[in-house]
């Protein structure tokens, strides 16, 4: 039989829930080629989203969206301009090779699904038979269909990451208001009850760390149906 491992103890009544109660709502793209131009009404931070968020207004709808440099209350971003200025959301196909973009559709439709964290942006690198081209912000490049949109611009509060925690006690109340269980130990050091590794001696696993595919939850860590383990010969 397997355990439950901190990781799957979320819910009610236990200290590991999710701050779900905390949400604003979905962050998705502008409306595909909406004949209303959105209006920033609000500029608001989560918990869930390092970055913060724009309140659009679409004529009567409301729609939440991650909030690049530059653009204000006040301001209207578009799906259908023209002009490629920061908050306006085009096909990749449409936008020319250097564009910086974030927040990209990995299917057509499904609101955005890459880019996301505050500071960080992609760059249009070419455009090939296969698709577009992007140099992602691990410096790795990624190919997307033409089809797929993206919003132009740099994410804002970029410098988040700049200053240091210092102390393990701003870092502790850090992941607390977002929900995450911290710090995090490996399994070896932790009781018999909350992982398949831990007992009483905290150097020693005591059994394999090989777990199969099939395994039930909670036995299923370590190595997860490794191809082959050991030295390589």
């Amino acid at each position: 039989m397997g355990k439950n491992l901190i990781q799957q103890r979320r819910g009610k009544g236990s200290i590991f829930k999710a701050p779900k109660h905390r949400a604003k709502g979905i962050v998705r793209l502008a409306p595909v080629k909406s004949a209303e131009t959105g209006v920033v009404r609000d500029i608001i931070t989560t918990v869930y989203h390092s970055a913060p968020l724009l309140v659009v207004h679409f004529g009567t709808e409301k729609r939440l969206m991650l909030a690049p440099e530059g653009v204000c209350v006040g301001d209207t971003v578009s799906s259908s301009a023209t002009e490629i200025r920061s908050g306006n959301t085009f096909k990749l196909k449409d936008l020319p090779e250097g564009t910086l973009v974030h927040n990209i559709e990995a299917v057509f439709g499904d609101g955005g699904k890459f880019i996301r964290s505050s500071g960080v942006f992609g760059r249009i690198a070419q455009k090939t038979a296969k698709g577009i081209s992007v140099v992602m912000p691990s410096g790795g490049n990624k190919i997307f269909k033409e089809e797929c949109r993206a919003t132009v611009g740099v994410l804002a509060a970029g410098g988040r990451l700049d200053k240091p925690f210092m102390k393990a006690g701003n870092k502790f109340k850090a992941m607390k208001a977002k929900g995450h269980k911290y710090p995090k130990v490996c399994g070896i050091s932790m009781n018999a009850v909350a992982h398949p590794f831990g007992s009483k001696c905290s150097h020693i696993k005591g059994r394999p760390t090989q777990s199969s595919r099939h395994a039930p939850p909670g036995r299923k860590v370590g190595k997860i149906a490794p191809s082959r383990t050991g030295y390589k010969r």
